[in-house]
């Protein structure tokens, strides 16, 4: 009898839950932003070649290529040097080999993290001199490691910055390194026989402003 009324007891008693304690929320560290890529199109007398540029790895080179694209230097430009097993390389020069005004040059953003692979677009400088890109550039049509920089400290092996890919278009750029080439102007060899004339530069629509 006891035991039942004891039995009685504990079942009319409240139960209580034991709290616990609820996790911590997992930190985590804040996302930096990223930088939109930029897209430009080179309509050319050999084809359509679309640019992406990437101005979270090289913003200076990136708003100084931007800047002559929009002010219009490039069109009626020439791929003045085609070597068929490294690059071709423009946009400095008319059809008939005159420079055309370039702006002040800007600082090497070599070792950004992006290689001078097949298909990159990089901006030519003078081999001795760092900080000395304007308009011209070059896309790469091997890979060619030997452009990334091996000595940063010397200007000669400080590199050529790396500033976007070409992602349409690359059957343009093999067809223009297949080009004859020979002596013209003030170039002892290299140049296309055959101008391939940049018609327009354009920045496409959807990319940032």
């Amino acid at each position: 009898m006891r035991l039942m009324l004891a039995a009685l007891l504990l079942a009319a008693l409240p139960a209580f839950t034991l709290a616990v304690p609820a996790a911590a929320p997992t930190l985590r560290a804040p996302t930096a932003p990223t930088v939109p890529m930029e897209r430009v199109a080179l309509e050319t007398s050999a084809g359509r070649i679309v640019l992406e540029l990437d101005p979270g790895k090289a913003p200076q080179t990136v708003a100084n290529f931007l800047a002559y694209v929009e002010s219009g230097h490039y069109n009626g430009t020439v791929f003045h040097r085609v070597v068929p097993n490294l690059l071709v390389q423009g946009g400095a020069f008319t059809p008939d080999l005159q420079p055309k005004p370039e702006r002040a040059p800007v600082p090497l953003e070599a070792g950004n993290g992006l290689s001078n692979l097949r298909g990159t677009i990089a901006a030519a400088r003078r081999p001795d001199t760092r900080d000395s890109a304007t308009a011209q550039f070059f896309i790469n049509v091997v890979d060619n490691p030997q452009f990334d920089p091996v000595d940063p400290a010397n200007d000669i092996g400080a590199g050529y910055a790396v500033f976007g890919r070409v992602v349409e278009g690359m059957d343009v750029v093999d067809a223009m390194r297949k080009a004859e080439t020979g002596a013209q102007g003030p170039f002892p060899s290299r140049v296309p026989n055959q101008a391939i004339v940049i018609e327009r530069a354009l920045r496409l629509p959807g990319t940032a402003q």
